[in-house]
């Protein structure tokens, strides 16, 4: 021992004992390490942990009351806020800084959470005799945001796929859950196959900045310019735009919507509200990490893409809106054209616009998932009531539900003194401010195309007589509750959006 030690300092220079104290304080630091990368990632254990307790729960679902699962959901998101809270303003990073913890991402983290918490409320007492699992879902959601936050937090390409497959993985489970239903089968499958391929733009477009910079890390290379070449430029624009199209199929863009009305559809309401809301904020988070990263050029190239886009998108999505029976299909093309406007707020691309589509996102989910909450509240067993039809009279039967309804649609539709209309207003502000005049003309044109469909609901349960339809009562308070909270933050937002939005603006200014 003693020789071979002696041999070790001939050739180090360095005494045994000096060997084994620097080694151990190498493990100190590299525990040190792990302790703060755990921490940063600490709403995701959170997260986790809650989903993996349903899972269980989900077993013994015989024994255990629906009240315990949401009681763990409800926990397992609430530490996820309180550890987002003790992580605000610290900007750090974790696992060679490829996830980052900035306040973008937390700000994010904040509307996903909303988000799942509404729909997992609302899915409480949702047709579960027939097929909706409680257990299951819950744990599915949970994992889904998981997905999501990373979207949000990765600062590498990699981790942006990992976290885009987990978000995807879990959604297509999700819409395929009514495994009674041919219908609901049916988009799910269209749902995984449309995924699929997405997720190969996706890839493909992320080896493409590979090839232009020599890295994946999205903080370190492309914005200095370290590893890139000029005359790689048009390799990152075309690997930039590859991977916006595999993220324009998550937030429902024109072209890349078509899977968006039959999955809407087909799902349970609770689902696709959780669908159409956190999916959409998690791509344009992604899409802007991406973005914030890019060359010069290269963002000014993206933005006359995104110009047309937001145009053929809009356009798109309230015009076929205006045709639809169903609505929940109503719904969902609005929803592309919802797109469409926030990418109104990403061609500005400056410190209002960029913090009007974090805010607008914000309002959407307040507003959509009590859109989709109101379905969902007057569902039953045998039947989900979301043709126009089912809501005549609906302002007579149960006039809290049909104002709560008509808030909703207002707020979608952009009306005052709603978010949805202080959404817009800041989305177009921005433009105005960036000299897309003509972009905001056509915004606005689109928002009074809206109002035709939006509208329509309104008329259809207040001005028309009510067929005899019979309607379930007895709804449990949780669902309730969920709906109030989706009103009180429509019209809080909308009453009160001035610390929101400078805190909004603060967030990006140290982002851009």
């Amino acid at each position: 021992m003693n020789r071979i030690s002696d041999r070790y300092w001939q050739i180090t220079g360095c005494r045994s004992s000096e060997y084994f104290t620097k080694n151990q304080a190498y493990s100190m630091n590299q525990a040190g390490n792990i302790g703060a990368d755990l921490f940063v990632i600490s709403p995701e254990i959170a997260l986790a942990s809650a989903g993996f307790v349903a899972v269980i729960l989900g077993l013994l679902s015989s024994r255990v009351s629906r009240h315990v699962v949401l009681a763990v959901a409800l926990a397992g998101l609430a530490s996820c806020l309180m550890f987002a809270w003790q992580l605000w303003d610290s900007n750090t990073a974790a696992f060679g800084s490829m996830i980052k913890s900035d306040n973008f991402a937390l700000a994010f983290l904040v509307i996903f959470v909303v988000g799942a918490a509404l729909s997992i409320m609302l899915a409480f007492n949702h047709r579960e005799e027939s097929y909706l699992l409680y257990p299951e879902f819950v744990a599915i959601a949970l994992f889904a945001t998981i997905g999501m936050i990373l979207m949000a937090a990765s600062s590498n390409l990699l981790v942006l796929f990992l976290g885009l497959e987990t978000l995807s993985i879990s959604l297509y489970v999700l819409a395929g859950i009514n495994r009674t239903d041919e219908h609901s089968l049916e988009s799910a499958f269209k749902y995984f196959l449309l995924g699929a391929f997405a997720s190969a733009f996706l890839l493909y477009g992320i080896a493409l900045i590979f090839g232009a910079t020599g890295s994946l890390d999205l903080g370190a290379l492309l914005k200095s310019g370290t590893g890139f070449r000029t005359e790689n430029a048009p390799l990152l624009f075309i690997g930039s735009l590859l991977v916006v199209v595999g993220l324009g199929f998550k937030v429902a863009m024109f072209p890349f919507h078509m899977w968006a009305p039959d999955v809407y559809q087909g799902a349970p309401a609770p689902i696709a509200a959780f669908m159409s809301t956190g999916s959409k904020a998690a791509g344009f988070a992604a899409m802007l990490r991406v973005m914030f990263a890019l060359t010069d050029a290269a963002t000014s190239q993206l933005l006359q893409v995104f110009w047309v886009l937001a145009v053929l998108t809009m356009f798109f999505g309230n015009i076929t809106a205006i045709a639809q029976k169903n609505v929940k299909r109503m719904l969902a093309y609005s929803s592309i054209a919802h797109a469409g406007y926030i990418l109104v707020g990403i061609v500005a691309w400056n410190q209002v616009g960029l913090s009007s589509v974090l805010f607008y996102l914000l309002s959407y989910t307040f507003m959509n998932i009590g859109a989709f909450g109101i379905i969902a509240y007057l569902g039953s067993k045998d039947k989900e009531f979301c043709d126009f039809s089912d809501f005549k009279g609906l302002g007579h039967e149960r006039p809290w539900l049909a104002i709560a309804m008509a808030l909703f649609m207002f707020s979608l539709a952009g009306l005052p003194p709603t978010s949805g209309f202080l959404g817009k207003f800041y989305l177009f502000s921005a433009a105005v401010k960036a000299g897309h005049i003509p972009l905001v003309i056509i915004g606005v044109i689109n928002s009074m195309i809206s109002l035709y469909y939006y509208l329509g609901v309104v008329v259809v349960m207040f001005m028309k007589e009510s067929d005899g339809t019979s309607r379930p009562k007895l709804k449990a308070p949780v669902v309730a509750v969920s709906l109030a909270a989706a009103a009180i933050g429509v019209l809080g937002i909308g009453f009160f959006p001035s610390r929101l939005m400078a805190t909004l603006e603060t967030l990006i200014s140290h982002v851009l």
